[in-house]
C-alpha cells in the first residue's frame, strides 16, 4: 500500500469522509523514488527536514513533492499551516496531471479552502482525478452526482462511481455503494448486495457501515434478523463517535435487545449523543434523570436537556 490515505468531508448528514486510493497504479510507480523521500509518513525525518526536502523537489518541478508540500501546507507540518499555498501546490501537481493533487485540489475547491469555494471546479478536478483511477476521486464524483454539486443530479453516475471506488477498496465508497442498494437509487433495490458492501466498509473500521449493518442485522435485512450482531456492530460504531450510534446503544441498552438491560450503560449512551446535539437523546437524557433512571434523580438537569431538546439553550 504504497499510496497515501485521504479524508475529505461531503453530503448529506450522513456523508462522510472518503479515503484515497490504496491501489498501486502505473502513475504512483513513475514518481515512486520522490514519493518515498517526499513521503509524511517518512519517520526518519522530523517534520521540518521533511517541509524542507518536499520545498525543494517542488521548486524543482516534482508533482509528487508538489502535493506532498500541499499536504504540509493544509495540516501545518514542520512549516505554519497556510490554506492558500496548500492550494497553490496541489494546482501545481494537478496541473501535471498527479491524480492526487487533482483529488485534492477538488476538495479545497468544495470547501473553499485556500480559494474561494466553486463547486463546478471542484467536481471537474474529482472527475479528473477519477478517470485517473483514483479511488477517493471517484467516491468524491460519486457524491457530487447523488446530491447535484456542481453537477446535475445523477443517481446512476453516483452508483457507477462509488462502485468503481468501492472495488478498489475504498470504504466510504463501500458505504455509500450499500445506501445505494438498500433503497434502490441509482440501481435496482437489493437487500444483499446492501448487506454486503455494508460489512466490507464495516470491516474496514467505517463507523457508517457498522452503525449501517448494526441495522440490517437488527432488522433482518439482507440477512437473518440477529440481535447480537446488532448490538455488536453498533457498539463499534458508537466507540467511534457515530452520534447514531451511540443514540442506538443507548436503545439496545434501555430495552434490552441482544443484550442484558442496563439502564447506566443508557445513560452513559444517551449523554454523549446529547452532548452531540442529538435531540432524541436529549430528550431521554432529560427523561432519565426527571425519573432517576440509570442516574440519580435531577430536576434541575432534567429541565436543561428538555429545553436542549425542545430547541432551547446554549
Amino acid at each position: 500500500m504504497n499510496k497515501k490515505l485521504f479524508l475529505i468531508l461531503t453530503t448529506l448528514s450522513l456523508f462522510y469522509t472518503l479515503i484515497g486510493c490504496n491501489n498501486k497504479s502505473m502513475s504512483e510507480d513513475k514518481h515512486n523514488h520522490s514519493r518515498m523521500q517526499c513521503n509524511l509518513s517518512n519517520t526518519n525525518l522530523d517534520a521540518t527536514k521533511m517541509f524542507t526536502l518536499c520545498k525543494k523537489l517542488a521548486e524543482q518541478g516534482n508533482a509528487d513533492a508538489q502535493y506532498s508540500l500541499g499536504r504540509i501546507y493544509e495540516f501545518g507540518e514542520g512549516v505554519e499551516k497556510d490554506l492558500t499555498q496548500a492550494f497553490l501546490c496541489y494546482q501545481k501537481a494537478a496541473d501535471q496531471g498527479d491524480d492526487f493533487g487533482q483529488f485534492n485540489l477538488g476538495r479545497m475547491y468544495e470547501f473553499g479552502k485556500g480559494v474561494d469555494k466553486d463547486l463546478t471546479q471542484a467536481f471537474q478536478w474529482y472527475q479528473k482525478a477519477a478517470v485517473q483511477g483514483n479511488d477517493g476521486g471517484q467516491a468524491a464524483l460519486g457524491s457530487m452526482f447523488q446530491v447535484g454539486k456542481g453537477v446535475e443530479q445523477d443517481l446512476t453516475q453516483a452508483f457507477y462511481w462509488y462502485q468503481r471506488a468501492a472495488e478498489q477498496g475504498n470504504f466510504s465508497a463501500q458505504g455509500l455503494l450499500g445506501y445505494m442498494y438498500r433503497f434502490g437509487a441509482g440501481v435496482e433495490k437489493n437487500s444483499i448486495q446492501a448487506f454486503h458492501w455494508y460489512r466490507k466498509a464495516a470491516e474496514q473500521g467505517s463507523a457508517y457501515g457498522q452503525f449501517e449493518l448494526g441495522q440490517m442485522y437488527g432488522l433482518g435485512e439482507g440477512v437473518e434478523i440477529d440481535l447480537l450482531q446488532a448490538f455488536q456492530w453498533s457498539e463499534k460504531a458508537a466507540e467511534q463517535g457515530s452520534v447514531r450510534g451511540q443514540l442506538k446503544l443507548g436503545r439496545i441498552y434501555a430495552f434490552g435487545v441482544g443484550v442484558e438491560k442496563d439502564l447506566t450503560q443508557a445513560f452513559h449512551w444517551y449523554q454523549k449523543a446529547a452532548v452531540k446535539g442529538n435531540v432524541n437523546a436529549q430528550s431521554y437524557l432529560s427523561n432519565m434523570y426527571s425519573i432517576g433512571k440509570g442516574t440519580k434523580k435531577d430536576a434541575e438537569k432534567a429541565s436543561y436537556w428538555l429545553q436542549k431538546s425542545n430547541g432551547g439553550g446554549s
